[in-house]
């Protein structure tokens, strides 16, 4: 069952830019270009995009924030606009750089405002707390002002009180940027928890890619507002030409490196004492099956994919490939 539905989802803004020294002019900047997306319930999905694809506009028209230009959109069944109050009882909200906590409360006294705003039974507020305090590691700061906390504590703050009444739907928009390695881990630890019980549906926008690889087995990614990408991370890596590489160290250099079923010699380094094999079809096994007979053989590795690079690549090919004309002058517009 979708959770998340949209069609032609189009977002546009009017804008004014300067168009010589005394004149402006408006222009029309599309945001979101004609999106369709479809979430199943209990999904972990990595929506993510170049700085001004279009991922937080998105996020503000599913939340009710902003109101779509064109399009339809339906979440847990509502328009987010038309019933942005019903909706807000059944998503959950955590961006980056906004608080839904009370700067001069202790985080204790946010959770329980909380409670009574959202309505929540005394019973049921108290298991979800219980086991946010436990996945996040809350119990050290939770009688602490939000203003004293550090950025990991308060991003562990936010995310419990998004979920404290039971969310359906959490939308995420850059939940670990800024935060040291401990409150990273701990964030993607609770949120792989979230995401293995399946109750609650997870849209995840970031510019961690880790966030993307150790989270998320579906990914879709966008540019100047259109869905250039929606699959698995391991069918970008395949669209794209990104391969895993098994890394041979040797003794001493060969005559001839060795050909291999279902691999590639992909590049020779250190004067032939290392030979790096790209996998096609073949799996690892079966490469270091093939290596083995090398008298010269020291050592073998897999190095893995980076899907930076992959994402990097496909927005080169993409903006390589096509024109998309972001702006354009709103008929019948006068300067001023």
């Amino acid at each position: 069952m979708s959770v998340i539905e949209t069609k032609a989802l189009r977002k546009e803004f009017t804008v004014r830019v300067r168009a010589g020294r005394l004149r402006r002019e408006k222009r029309l900047v599309t945001a979101v270009d004609g999106i369709d997306l479809r979430i199943e319930r209990g999904e972990l999905l990595g929506y993510i995009g170049p700085n001004g694809a279009g991922k937080s506009t998105t996020l503000k028209m599913l939340t009710g924030v902003l109101t779509p230009s064109a399009g339809e959109v339906r979440v847990c069944g509502l328009r987010p606009v038309a019933q942005r109050t019903r909706l807000a009882l059944r998503v959950g909200v955590v961006f980056g750089q906004r608080s839904q906590l009370w700067w001069d409360l202790p985080l204790r006294d946010s959770f329980d405002l909380l409670r009574h705003i959202y309505r929540v039974p005394p019973g049921a507020h108290a298991a979800r707390l219980r086991r946010c305090r436990q996945l996040l590691d809350l119990d050290a700061f939770l009688d602490v002002p939000v203003r004293q906390l550090s950025l990991g504590q308060r991003m562990r703050g936010e995310l419990a009180a998004a979920l404290l009444h039971g969310p359906e739907v959490l939308f995420l928009d850059e939940p670990t940027i800024g935060l040291d390695v401990v409150s990273r881990q701990a964030v993607r630890g609770f949120l792989a928890e979230l995401g293995r019980t399946g109750d609650t549906t997870l849209v995840l926008t970031t510019h961690d890619l880790a966030d993307i690889e150790r989270l998320c087995r579906r990914l879709v990614v966008i540019d100047h507002g259109r869905v250039v990408h929606d699959g698995s991370i391991s069918a970008l890596h395949e669209r794209y030409g990104s391969r895993r590489l098994v890394v041979a160290d040797l003794d001493a250099p060969v005559p001839e490196p060795p050909v291999l079923s279902g691999a590639s010699l992909h590049r020779v380094e250190n004067d032939g004492h290392r030979l790096v094999f790209a996998l096609e079809s073949a799996r690892v096994a079966e490469v270091v099956a093939g290596l083995a007979g090398l008298g010269a053989l020291r050592d073998v590795s897999v190095v893995e994919p980076d899907i930076e690079d992959v994402v990097a690549r496909l927005y080169r090919r993409e903006r390589q490939g096509c024109s998309i004309t972001s702006t354009a002058k709103v008929p019948g517009a006068s300067a001023s």
